[in-house]
């Protein structure tokens, strides 16, 4: 039971420090904006959390795989190598990606053009 008050106790923090937006708004939501704005951070956090777990995934295949190839043929090393190192580039790329479309989905001002 011990081990997980560690991770229990950053969570609560994170999200505190998460809801300090909301506390610092000046004017009133409207219920509408309220919900519109819930739903950017749930969407907003699960963007990431998938990309990021499917990039860790994909990341710790192509690691594996690199391996056993060059395992089997360690005269080709070099060239397996080159093609780790550019799927592994790739693959960090598109995490970066879904964090930047995260933030636009988050800091969007839901009904500031209405």
């Amino acid at each position: 039971m011990r081990k997980f008050i560690k991770p229990l106790g950053v969570l609560f923090f994170f999200l505190v420090i998460a809801s300090t937006p909301l506390l610092a708004q000046e004017t009133a939501l409207t219920e509408t904006k309220a919900k519109l704005y819930l739903w950017s951070l749930i969407i907003g956090g699960a963007v990431i959390t998938f990309a990021s777990a499917a990039g860790a995934f994909c990341q710790a295949k192509a690691i594996s795989s690199a391996c056993e190839g060059i395992s089997r043929n360690p005269g080709s090393g070099p060239h397996i190598r080159f093609l780790l190192i550019f799927g592994l580039v790739l693959i960090e790329t598109l995490v970066i990606y879904a964090l930047l479309v995260s933030i636009f989905i988050i800091m969007v001002k839901w009904g500031a053009y209405t």
